[in-house]
Parts: structure tokens; sequence; C-alpha cells
């Protein structure tokens, strides 16, 4: 793409680590999208120096930025904004950010880096989803970042973070401008919506609950599966999701998220022909996800689950939907 800068890199770019090999610092920080803990931007920090792994939307920059002097950290030493894919949750503050950001380098997967630098099609697609008004509550304005400021990351890049490298690795299924972030040796994987969603408040004494994430337009349950298979060949004890932080028990939960894929699935198939196809998806799923939740021992409390669940379940409605008008064409 004209203008677009492209860096092919083996083993160039810094990111502070802690020199005895041990695991990153990384801090969660909630970035108010919604409602509380409902998706976190990820800090890393080490030896003085940042990265920040997804920003949330506008309105979070100020929690971003508010966070660095808590751990010694100023504008300046921020080095890198990770975009794990595009979608605004996780995308839409990056521009902001970056403009408080003066050293730091937005590292995008290829299918997505022309979006950060012109936002005009990723506007327009995410309004096509919310609506116009939704869509200017939740994000305002898109900032484009400026193309010398943008590293296109490709499938399997190995960056030198400090004493220790992190491989990318492209993983659609979710979106198809998705990439995971793998540390090898500290045995964590940075999955943005890869390995689902799974918020601490349905946390109980059986673990983690976990759903698959099926939003539109781009969902692929096949890719999807594969996805997740990479992410365990790397044996991670934890991996580290948008929504919401670290999750250990990885290889149970991968199993949950392949059982709930073939169940979305399935749900949307029954309903292939049928007159309000997305009602009945939507409806089939909180059924569906009420069962587990019960089995799970979260609390019965409607109003609690909807208060949790509702925009997943309507998002995941309608990307089952699209899938099958895809497969319909």
């Amino acid at each position: 793409m004209p203008g677009l800068l492209v860096f092919t890199i083996a083993k160039a770019i810094f990111i502070a680590n802690d020199p005895a090999m041990d695991a990153p610092s990384i801090f969660a920080i909630d970035t108010h999208y919604i409602r509380p803990k409902l998706a976190a931007s990820h800090l890393i920090v080490a030896n003085g120096r940042g990265a920040f792994v997804d920003t949330g939307a506008n309105s979070s920059v100020p929690h971003l930025l508010a966070e660095l002097p808590r751990h010694g950290l100023k504008p300046i030493d921020i080095d890198y904004v990770l975009l794990t894919h595009v979608h605004l949750d996780h995308a839409g503050g990056a521009g902001t950010l970056m403009r408080s950001l003066p050293n730091a380098k937005c590292a995008v997967h290829p299918r997505g880096a022309r979006h950060m630098i012109d936002p005009t099609k990723l506007i327009a697609a995410s309004q096509q989803v919310y609506g116009d008004d939704r869509f200017a509550k939740l994000y305002g304005e898109l900032v484009p970042i400026p193309a010398d400021r943008v590293i296109t990351i490709e499938d399997g890049t190995r960056l030198k973070f400090g004493n220790r490298e992190f491989e990318f690795i492209h993983t659609a299924g979710h979106a198809n401008h998705h990439y995971c972030i793998v540390d090898e040796a500290a045995g964590i994987i940075f999955a943005g919506d890869t390995f689902g969603v799974s918020y601490r408040e349905l946390d109980t004494d059986r673990g983690a609950f976990i759903m698959p994430i099926t939003t539109p337009s781009q969902f692929d349950p096949e890719a999807a599966h594969q996805s997740l298979d990479r992410l365990l060949r790397y044996r991670p004890h934890a991996i580290y999701v948008t929504h919401y932080s670290r999750l250990e028990s990885v290889a149970k939960l991968a199993a949950n998220l392949h059982e709930e894929l073939d169940a979305y699935v399935d749900i949307a198939r029954r309903y292939l022909g049928s007159p309000k196809r997305l009602h009945s998806i939507t409806e089939a799923l909180w059924v569906h996800t009420n069962h587990r939740l019960d089995d799970h021992g979260v609390r019965k409390d409607e109003g609690f689950r909807h208060s949790l669940l509702d925009g997943d379940i309507k998002l995941n409605a309608q990307g089952l939907e699209v899938w099958l008008h895809q497969q319909a064409a």
C-alpha cells in the first residue's frame, strides 16, 4: 500500500524485560469500555521501558496514561503499542494514544495496518454493526496513525524484547487481522480475542467460565479451532485475554472453547431456515449459556447475568447469522 512503512524484522525490536528471564511485569489496566472489567489493556514493564497490548477506545486513553507513573514510566518510555487486532474495543484509541507516546511504534497485522493509517473503512464497517449513534457514543472520532509509525507484523515474526524474543503468530477465526503474542521463555501468550471471553465476575470454585467470541463479520469456526490448537502447541501456563486478563488451566479452557464453538455452530445451523433467524439464534444462545452458567455454579440472578453477557450474546448471534449467510452465498 502506498505510504505504508513496512519493516521486515527477524530479531530487532526491543521491549524491556527482566534480566533473569522471569516473566515480564504485566499489569492489566481496566479500559472502562462500557462497564468496569469488561476489557483490559495490558502494560508490559521492565528496565524502565514499556509497551501496551491493546488500547481500548478513545475514552480509555486517560486510564492508560494515568497508569504509567504508578510504574515509574513516562510517555516517552513506551516503545510499542501492540494491537492484537483492529476491532475498536481493542484498537479504537490507538491513534489518540500514539499522539501522547512520542517514541512508540504501533505494531499491527498486515490486514489491519491500513485501517490504522486510514480508518475510513473501519469506521463504516463498525457503524454497520453498532449504528451511527452508538458508534459515536462508544468510539468518537478515530485518529489516524502516521504510516511511518506503523509496523506490519507478519506471521512468525520474532521480535527481540530485551533478553528474550516474542513471537507473533497470525490467528484467524475471530478476525482475519488477528495476531497473538507468544513469550515462550515466560510460558505466556497475549491472545486478544482468539482465546474467547472470560469475565472474572463469573469465576467460581470450578475455575474460570469461558465463551467463544463469534462477532461479525469474519467468524470462521474451522479457523478458530485451528488457532486454538496452534496456541496450545506452545504449552503456555497462562494466557492473557482482553476480556478479561490472565487465565490459567489453559488446556481445560481450550477444550471448553472447542466444545462451545461446535455448539454455537450447531445452534446457528438449527435456525438456518427460520424467518426470525437472528432472534432465534440469540434466544438459543441464552438458553445454552444459562445451562452452562448453572453447571458452573454461577449465581442465578438473571439481572446479574444479563448485565455481564447481553452485549456478547447479541454480537455473537449477529456473527453466527452473518456466517450462515456467507455459507449460503
